[in-house]
């Protein structure tokens, strides 16, 4: 699944608006996304140039628009804390990386010709 910084992320995509919620979109799917990879919210942050007072709001918004948790944070200790994808989340994230690609192959042809009508003369 490719997760993308602001500068690199495609031309068009995708936000899930569900029940006057902003359920997922680019941002909040490349957070899940490097949660997965570091199990720790601070580094997924860190990783995506985000504080983590908005990410941790980010999840908390997240959480909260689903039937379930998507990620799931534990305390810490010796280990230090742990932030990691629910199976809800990494379901979520699966089936909206697949919204994304198709979303982007359906409008392949007409993002081009856009872009032929953009720019400097």
């Amino acid at each position: 699944m490719a997760s993308y910084s602001k500068a690199q992320r495609p031309d068009s995509f995708i936000r899930v608006r569900l029940a006057q919620v902003n359920a997922i979109g680019p941002g909040k799917a490349d957070l899940l996304e490097k949660i997965g990879e570091t199990d720790s919210l601070a580094e997924a942050a860190r990783q995506l140039g985000m504080n983590y007072r908005r990410a941790w709001g980010l999840v908390k918004a997240m959480n909260a628009a689903f039937r379930g948790p998507l990620v799931e944070t534990s305390k810490g200790g010796t280990n230090r804390g742990r932030t990691v994808l629910t199976p809800m989340g990494q379901d979520v994230l699966a089936r909206y990386r697949r919204m994304e690609k198709r979303a982007e192959q359906a409008i392949a042809r007409e993002i081009r010709e856009f872009n032929d009508l953009v720019g400097a003369p």
